[in-house]
């Protein structure tokens, strides 16, 4: 079995040396969201330092032929490598600039060396189409255009969602800062590239890699540095210490990074630490070993604050006023953990004593610091002060973390917010003083549009929302079960024995994805889908008696027959109870907001940069990229059909047939089951596609 292993930037691994495909055995693509933003976010604070590479670990190969290789470790990565630069490629209008990116990801091919003209990766069978056409050959459009329902695996939904994620993060970013981040992740991210003749022998180097060893941690680290500052006398004592301190929080690497770059956060308001090792050392240690004072850094800085991280991690079995157990719990719904270092310093600077071995800091048994050996172990009680300044902290950053999530802001706005929270937290100002904590009226016409229109967000959002609706309806926190949901009322496949066949074709397209259309639930997603009509998906959803303590589900039980008017009802309904809950209702001039359209609030919010929310065709008509009364044409000379529709005034297109809808997509869908509907339909006129027209649109200057 040979093995060769050679380090490489990414500009020399996207090329005709390899050709890429994903076994059928391979799992399917994974990555969450939350994953790619963090790969775009870290990328970003690498780029600033364009001489240091940024290390994106192996891939381990199996090779094929003179170029095809079998991808056994680091698939996730190249799929969302291949997203970044599609994205890229999409928002880039150099010529040149665009060949290049999409030469990374599209091999051109060489006659002379035998190489065919085809993507540089191939997914496995199931969703290899669905990633060519619309992130390799660029259909982003299409992609963006695309319903749920319109997406057939798990792996699909997740290109799909990342592909939008990475689009609004890039997008948001200047044309120079995108062009350098660019240049950088082809020149500074490297991979190591482990290749073998042999799959057994690759899988046992998959092992070896990924299972033997144990690398030190960031906690292992600082504690090295820390132990050795102090006195000879009592180094055993504090190395035991730390170990105290530390080992609650688990041995987890990544945990434990989290954890010292908030605290790194919050002594240095900083927002940005692309080197924790390096930084931390200086902005955090560095004072504390100048004073000769490290024992206090462990005693009195690591302790609390590690004892907070705990907190935040099991909000519930924490000796804390039930009122401020309800906000801890509200933040931990988040996706997003940028709220913590706000969270922490706010618990640590109400509860004097969270730092000492033996603090009560939890109601169950074994959730506690171990205090060497201490006689009065764990009888100290918190020592609790100004708890409504605790309150009201924990409810602005709940809210500001809220209105943010819905803003979709970067990772690194959110962290500049808790940098700026902290620093004016420290200074003693009143919450209306504390600038992190400032919602202005964009902010909040801004979020009300994205409640109002269609929810381009996660499963995990979306249950979010509805419980901040509920609760707030109800007027206290409501104990969740497991395996809550937020189901749609509309099935996403309505066939011709549903009630909702009756509905418009365009009216169903409305309310797919929006949040009047979902409830919370216990019921099985799987069980609730193949239920056509509304007695039947109403009466599984409100069958375990958990989800009738919600009381927006437990309306449902009151509703005999659901229509358009229902939906429209709960919607209104649900979206002034968020406002309510997050006092975004009313802006300066005291217009209730939670009553306006989705256009209207868009109106007066300015956007800096375009997003990858769904376009209609009554923005393009407004625009004057499509004209009134002109046709569109999907010829399908293989089938011998040809479809005509007509764009009419109020944005949508009308059929031969008098039928109308409100997306292309749904045209496409009602006459021929395709999905990409902004492919297919083309100007009568000039032969120019829907995409086009779309993405013009979409990369409009603002």
């Amino acid at each position: 079995m040979a093995i060769s292993a050679t380090e490489k930037p990414l500009g020399k691994v996207f090329t005709s040396d390899y050709q890429f495909t994903i076994p059928s055995f391979q799992r399917a693509y994974t990555w969450q969201a939350e994953n790619i933003e963090q790969l775009v976010n870290d990328l970003q604070d690498a780029c600033a330092d364009p001489n240091t590479p940024y290390f994106l670990g192996s891939l381990i190969l199996v090779k094929d032929g003179p170029t095809q290789y079998q991808v056994i470790d680091g698939q996730q990565r190249l799929i969302s490598l291949s997203i970044i630069v599609s994205v890229l490629r999409e928002l880039e209008d150099d010529p040149d600039l665009i060949d290049s990116l999409n030469d990374l990801i599209l091999e051109p091919g060489d006659k002379l060396r035998g190489i065919k003209a085809e993507p540089r990766l191939t997914l496995r069978e199931r969703d290899t189409d669905f990633f060519r056409m619309y992130v390799q050959e660029g259909d982003l459009e299409g992609l963006f255009d695309l319903r749920d329902n319109d997406i057939a695996s798990h792996a699909q939904r997740n290109i799909a969602i990342n592909t939008r994620r990475v689009f609004d993060a890039l997008a948001a970013m200047e044309t120079k800062d995108r062009r350098r981040f660019a240049s950088y992740l082809v020149n500074g991210v490297t991979l190591v590239i482990v290749t073998t003749d042999d799959l057994a022998g690759a899988h046992r180097i998959f092992d070896v890699m990924n299972m033997r060893g144990v690398p030190l941690t960031a906690s292992d680290v600082f504690k090295a540095k820390t132990i050795a500052e102090i006195s000879p006398a009592a180094r055993n004592a504090y190395a035991t210490r730390w170990d105290d301190i530390m080992d609650p929080l688990g041995d987890d690497a990544h945990t434990l990074e989290e954890f010292f770059a908030d605290l790194h956060l919050i002594v240095s308001h900083k927002a940005v630490c692309t080197q924790l090792l390096e930084e931390f050392r200086k902005d955090v240690l560095k004072p504390y070993v100048k004073q000769q004072n490290v024992i206090s850094f462990i005693d009195d800085l690591l302790a609390p604050y590690a004892n907070a991280w705990l907190i935040l991690s099991r909000p519930t079995d924490a000796n804390l006023p039930d009122d401020i157990v309800a906000l801890l719990v509200a933040l931990a719904d988040y996706q997003t953990t940028d709220w913590k270092p706000v969270a922490m310093w706010a618990l640590v600077n109400s509860i004097r004593n969270l730092g000492s071995a033996n603090a009560q800091v939890f109601s169950t048994p074994g959730f506690h610091a171990p205090d060497n050996g201490a006689a009065d172990k764990h009888d100290e009680k918190l020592q609790l002060h100004d708890i409504d300044r605790l309150h009201d902290v924990l409810s602005a950053l709940e809210r500001v973390t809220g209105v943010d999530s819905l803003n979709r802001q970067s990772p690194l706005a959110r962290r500049t917010r808790a940098a700026s929270a902290i620093r004016d937290l420290n200074k003693g100002h009143t919450l209306q003083q504390i600038r992190g904590f400032l919602i202005t009226d964009e902010d909040r016409r801004s979020a009300l549009a994205h409640l109002r229109g269609e929810l381009q967000t996660s499963p995990a959002m979306k249950k979010l929302l509805l419980i901040r609706a509920n609760e707030q309806k109800a007027g206290h926190r409501i104990i969740r079960p497991r395996s809550l949901k937020a189901l749609p009322i509309l099935p996403e496949q309505v066939g011709t024995k549903s009630d909702f066949a009756a509905w418009p074709e365009s009216v169903r397209d409305h309310w797919t994805n929006r949040i009047g259309n979902l409830a919370l639930s216990q019921a099985n997603e799987n069980q609730v889908a193949p239920l056509a009509t509304f007695a039947q998906r109403r009466d599984r959803m409100l069958l375990s008696a958990s989800s009738k303590r919600f009381p927006l589900t437990a309306e449902l039980a009151d509703i005999a027959e659901c229509t358009p008017q229902t939906l429209q009802y709960r919607q209104d309904e649900t979206v002034r109870l968020i406002a309510d809950h997050w006092n975004i209702r009313y802006d300066a001039d005291n217009t209730d907001l939670s009553t306006l359209n989705e256009e209207t609030l868009a109106v007066n919010t300015s956007v800096s940069s375009p997003t990858s929310k769904r376009v209609s065709i009554a923005q393009v008509l407004k625009a004057g990229l499509l004209i009134p009364g002109e046709t569109l044409v999907w010829e399908r000379p293989r089938k011998g059909e040809r479809w005509v529709a007509t764009v009419t005034a109020g944005g949508k297109l009308r059929m031969d047939d008098g039928k109308e809808y409100a997306t292309p997509t749904a045209a496409a869908r009602a006459v021929g089951g395709s999905s990409a509907g902004l492919t297919v339909w083309k100007r009568t006129s000039n032969g120019q596609k829907l995409s086009d027209i779309w993405k013009a649109y979409r990369l409009r200057k603002h």
